[in-house]
């Protein structure tokens, strides 16, 4: 699929088979997510510039890289936050907004509750931190609420995608990359993703 980057690795296929499997407990699932979600982050910022820094070792001097893009990270409540952490664990210092979108259980569709972001967006890269891309509604509501902050370049990591959230995104945002460490069969007549794992943030925050 266009735009969407499917990531291979061995210890996120580890960690995702235990994400999925319905026994593993809270603890373990924290854990877990923490690990895909590193993954998918690295993978997420593997083109991001560098430019050139020289640093003094104990030793020696040493030309190396710094970071010159201006990153936010924005996760979707509530499971968004899963993510959170382990992408500031290797993104420390990055700006955090927050949107609140709630799934009507009977329409599938999203409602948004909540929205704080840093002031200045417009030149900033933004990465959209959501699970679970299901249908699609709330990285729609959350790309559409960026854009109209003046954001231009936007990414989403995702854990698990389901081919009609993608394709839903793609017919509103095409240039809208999405990382993501599973794409699954489909939606069942619930919206949920078939295999997929549950709900994302039911199981990771325990309620």
């Amino acid at each position: 699929m266009e735009n969407v980057h499917l990531i291979h690795h061995p210890v996120l296929a580890h960690s995702l088979t235990l994400l999925r499997d319905r026994r593993t407990g809270t603890e373990e699932f924290r854990r877990h997510a923490a690990i895909v979600a590193q993954i998918v982050l690295l993978e997420a910022t593997r083109t991001l510039p560098v430019k050139k820094k020289t640093v003094r070792t104990p030793l020696a001097s040493i030309q190396g890289g710094q970071l010159t893009e201006d990153l936010v990270l924005v996760p979707v409540l509530r499971a968004g936050l899963s993510l959170l952490n382990a992408a500031l664990d290797i993104l420390p210092g990055t700006p955090v907004g927050f949107i609140g979108l709630e799934r009507d259980e009977r329409t599938a569709l999203a409602r948004t509750y909540y929205q704080k972001f840093p002031l200045e967006l417009k030149h900033k890269h933004v990465i959209v931190l959501d699970p679970m891309l299901a249908t699609g509604g709330s990285l729609i509501d959350t790309v559409a609420r960026l854009y109209d902050r003046g954001v231009q370049d936007i990414c989403a990591a995702c854990v698990v995608a389901a081919p009609e959230g993608i394709a839903a995104l793609h017919k509103s945002y095409t240039e809208v990359l999405i990382y993501t460490a599973a794409i699954d069969s489909h939606l069942d007549e619930t919206k949920y993703i078939v295999p997929g794992l549950g709900d994302f943030g039911d199981r990771y925050f325990g309620t």
